[in-house]
């Protein structure tokens, strides 16, 4: 497990993060997702040793992890620009990896090159940023730590690439317990892969639950109210993220249970009523729009 507890880090005077607590269970997939600036990258570089929190403990598997070999040997990230030696090919790359992790599997890896179609001698200079974000992906998966860190991982990957890489983590959950840690703005492909959520806003963590439980607690109605009078009787009591008019047609968002917002209406008559699935990205707009994150300040008129 990793355990962050009021961790926060400054850059000069800028707080990327600002006292974030956070725990991440053993062999799920976490998604750790948030607004520009949110402090996603900084939060996975402390957590995997790269950057010294400046207040707060972070602990993997009970162990500290800044100056720690025996934690990071746990823990292999992929920035969002994966590093490379200087003119160095797929081939640099595995020997490096394999002297540092004890388990890195080099017939895996090869395997998975010829399968992704890229070429061992070719200079990495010359890929595609796809090809080199497959490349860094096939070297941390077959370094087969517990845990894997991935910073914008599908980012310049193309549709069929993506979802091999995920058939490939879920095998690796599967068969050797891996815990993959992904940073994303891109929160369509999390919906596919994620079991739990963290969302971050202007340094601070204002939400961390499971996917569907996030899912379940978030309500999206259409509805058409026959009077005043009964709109206000439907939404007495109802906490109300987020509301849209168009004529007569109202789009509400609650927080609460389905059961919760469907006794609320049952209680008046409607023209039409509707429950509608939320996507996480849906989530993500509502929930940052209650901290102040809202579009309609983004746009100009």
């Amino acid at each position: 497990m990793i355990e962050l507890y009021n961790v926060s880090k400054s850059f000069d005077r800028i707080k990327a993060v600002d006292a974030v607590s956070v725990s991440i269970r053993e062999n799920i997939v976490f998604g750790l997702i948030g607004t520009n600036g949110a402090g996603k990258s900084t939060v996975l570089r402390m957590i995997t040793g790269v950057l010294k929190p400046d207040e707060g403990t972070i602990a993997v598997d009970n162990m500290p992890v800044y100056d720690n070999a025996d934690a990071k040997k746990q823990m292999f990230f992929i920035a969002d620009e994966p590093y490379f030696f200087a003119n160095g090919n797929a081939e640099t790359m595995e020997h490096y990896y394999r002297s540092v992790y004890e388990h890195f599997n080099t017939e895996e890896f090869y395997t998975y090159l010829d399968k992704f179609n890229l070429e061992r001698r070719r200079k990495i200079n010359t890929y595609s940023k796809g090809m080199k974000k497959q490349l860094a992906l096939l070297l941390g998966i077959c370094a087969h730590t517990k845990y894997l860190f991935c910073d914008e991982t599908f980012d310049g990957l193309d549709p069929v690439m993506r979802q091999g890489i995920k058939s490939i983590l879920a095998r690796e959950m599967e068969e050797n317990g891996l815990t993959p840690v992904i940073a994303s703005h891109n929160l369509r492909e999390l919906e596919d892969i994620c079991d739990h959520i963290g969302l971050l806003h202007k340094g601070g963590v204002l939400l961390s639950k499971d996917l569907e439980d996030m899912k379940c607690n978030i309500q999206k109605v259409q509805c058409v109210f026959t009077s005043a009078e009964d709109e206000a009787r439907a939404l007495a009591g109802l906490e109300i993220l987020k509301k849209e008019q168009r004529g007569c047609l109202c789009t509400f968002t609650f927080r609460g249970t389905r059961e919760q917002v469907s006794a609320h209406f049952a209680t008046v008559d409607t023209v039409f009523f509707e429950a509608l699935p939320l996507s996480l990205e849906e989530i993500f707009i509502s929930e940052t729009e209650v901290a102040g994150y809202d579009v309609k300040k983004l746009i100009l008129s």
